[in-house]
């Protein structure tokens, strides 16, 4: 094109697909939700100010009131939230560690994640505010109950198809996150990651040394 022609015309944009109700609707109630864990990370559930979580998440009140009309609502969404995050966290590390040498390293790695994690605390401490509200306690009870059933089943499954027997993969799988589990108890008063490391390594040894007895071998080398 000569420098005496005109600029070639930009094509239009093309027009932008406009968000349905609905859409805009899950996008504030998660943008609330997640406002609400930044605060409940920070303060815990007695702490918790809806006015707070309507700042943090640079809402009004009456925004935040008109998806989630009381406090306990707006905690339950939260803990659902977070724990069906940890569900796919927890399936997608399952997923990659299908060809994996190790996949007990990866079940560590994912109860470390989760037990010992910001958002466990969250949820202890929504089941404790519970205990005095039969109904909010079995809510969250019930999430957390789908969300880490279905993230051991992912693991169970894995186990399974690298040639341990399923009755003893359950014993591996229930093991391995009581003891995590157990830790992220202790961490309350005493959050030691270099120690926790070293006990959690010195399970995969035993683990493996049990495997192998039993003629199986799926635990590689450190």
């Amino acid at each position: 094109m000569s420098s005496t022609e005109p600029a070639a015309r930009a094509r239009p944009a093309a027009p932008r697909k406009r968000r349905t109700q609905a859409e805009r609707s899950d996008e504030m109630q998660t943008r609330l939700v997640e406002a609400a864990a930044t605060v409940l990370r920070r303060k815990g559930y007695a702490g918790l100010r809806t006015d707070e979580v309507a700042r943090v998440a640079k809402v009004s009140r009456g925004a935040l009131q008109h998806h989630f009309p009381s406090k306990d609502s707006l905690v339950v969404a939260t803990a659902q939230h977070l724990l069906e995050a940890s569900l796919v966290r927890g399936q997608q590390r399952a997923a990659t560690a299908a060809a994996a040498r190790d996949p007990v390293a990866a079940i560590i790695a994912d109860g470390v994640e989760f037990f010992l994690g910001p958002d466990f605390g969250v949820v202890l401490d929504l089941v404790l505010a519970g205990s005095k509200d039969r109904s909010l306690r079995d809510q969250i009870y019930g999430h957390a109950r789908v969300s880490r059933l279905n993230v051991e089943d992912a693991w169970l499954d894995l186990l399974v198809a690298r040639g341990v027997p399923k009755a003893k993969a359950e014993k591996i799988l229930w093991l391995t996150i009581s003891i995590i589990r157990g830790l992220a108890v202790r961490a309350l008063w005493q959050k030691d990651e270099a120690l926790f490391k070293s006990l959690l390594d010195e399970w995969k040894l035993i683990l493996a040394g049990h495997l192998k007895s039993a003629g199986i071998d799926v635990i590689g080398d450190a």
